[in-house]
């Protein structure tokens, strides 16, 4: 089964649904195929275009000779919280009802699928007994700031696991996954949104479930300038990782060093599209919430981090702008602890983390505007280990909360 959350998507899903039929059948024609589109409501035709758009012609012919290659296609509206979370928890039940082998979900704006990505995806589960894989593509240096500032590096740091793009979008899960998906009590609001990705990698990872990655090339998709677009995106996120960080202490405190993930597919040299950030609004973030966040601030990071975030210079050229990895990993832990202490306003430390995420981004792309996107990864491999070193720091500080509590 092929799931498709979509909301609007009227001009890119036509794009998908040709080309995840196509590998539904040329890569494993002894299975049926069906897709499924779990859609928000669009108020353009996108649910019409999801079960109206015609097959490549070969498919036709494949059909013709064979019947059993006859692809199903479903559309339906979910209920419940409008969020991609909804949508996809949808799409779980109806993979449930139909006991289906392996579910790949891939988002509904990709301009860069091809079918062999179906094969990818769900090669790794029905040939190779994995139960989730996460994808791994090229994406340009400013492209998936929250993955690279956050996602990535906190998954490696406390559950060991070099999953690189854990909120990638496109994801295969196996049928047990899914039957377990739907058992466990951890989903919420944020997971009903944007936590949805997150959710369904750490819940992969801490339930015990065989990860891997599938080398897809580069994504290319209606990308969003982390100035602009990603406020409410990163507090889903974010507090969906954080809340599961509480969830799974026992295991991740245990947890030294990292692991790499095993890879399937071959490696492909690819130049991703180049993603416009602006910079100096970012660095506003930060400037404007020196003022509106400094009591928030007080309550989640340390006196020493509060001190450097409050006398960070904030200079007339963005390029001149820096807020270190070391600095940001500690003020990322401190509000990791503060948003785990019983009675914590989540959503108002949410608020006050997103401008130091967004100061961070800043400095990021100081650090990097005269890199290329692979030496661009270099640094985010950096700070990835730099997540690691610290991490007695959290550790502690998460010590010394639960000591307070007893």
């Amino acid at each position: 089964m092929v799931g498709i959350p979509s909301f609007g998507n009227a001009e890119t899903i036509g794009y998908v649904v040709r080309a995840t039929t196509a590998g539904m059948v040329q890569y494993f024609p002894e299975l049926k195929p069906i897709l499924v589109n779990s859609d928000g409501g669009s108020p353009d035709d996108t649910p019409r275009v999801a079960v109206s758009t015609e097959s490549p012609d070969y498919l036709e012919k494949i059909i013709l000779v064979s019947p059993k290659h006859k692809l199903q296609r479903i559309s339906f509206t979910y209920q419940g919280t409008s969020g991609k979370g909804t949508a996809v928890r949808a799409l779980f039940e109806v993979a449930r009802e139909l006991k289906v082998k392996a579910m790949v979900m891939v988002d509904s704006d990709l301009r860069s699928i091809v079918p062999e990505w179906v094969e990818l995806l769900a090669g790794p589960i029905l040939k190779g007994g994995y139960d989730f894989v996460a994808p791994l593509y090229a994406r340009y240096k400013y492209d998936g700031t929250i993955t690279n500032n956050i996602s990535y590096p906190l998954t490696r740091a406390l559950y060991g696991a070099r999953i690189r793009q854990p909120i990638g979008g496109d994801f295969a899960v196996s049928g047990d996954l899914v039957n377990r998906y739907l058992e466990l009590d951890t989903f919420d609001e944020l997971t009903a949104r944007f936590g949805i990705d997150i959710w369904m990698t750490h819940s992969a990872i801490n339930e015990g479930f065989a990860v891997c990655q599938a080398r897809l090339g580069a994504k290319i998709h209606d990308a969003k300038d982390p100035a602009s677009d990603l406020g409410p995106m990163f507090r889903q996120v974010v507090g969906t990782l954080f809340r599961l960080a509480g969830h799974y202490e026992d295991r991740w405190m245990r947890v030294k060093g990292s692991h790499p993930i095993p890879e399937y597919g071959f490696e492909r040299v690819v130049a991703p599209e180049e993603v416009k950030v602006n910079h100096a609004k970012l660095i506003d973030h930060l400037e404007q919430a020196r003022i509106t966040q400094r009591d928030v601030w007080a309550d989640m990071l340390t006196a020493e981090q509060l001190e450097r975030v409050m006398t960070l210079e904030i200079p007339e050229v963005p390029s001149d702008f820096h807020f270190s990895a070391e600095l940001w990993i500690r003020c990322l832990y401190d509000t990791l602890v503060a948003f785990n202490r019983p009675g914590a306003d989540r959503e108002r430390l949410l608020a006050g983390l997103t401008p130091l995420y967004f100061a961070r981004t800043a400095g990021f792309i100081s650090d990097t505007l005269d890199m290329t996107t692979d030496q661009a990864e270099r640094v985010i491999e950096d700070q990835a280990r730099q997540f690691e070193e610290l991490k007695p720091y959290l550790v502690a500080r998460w010590s010394e909360m639960r000591a307070a509590q007893a």
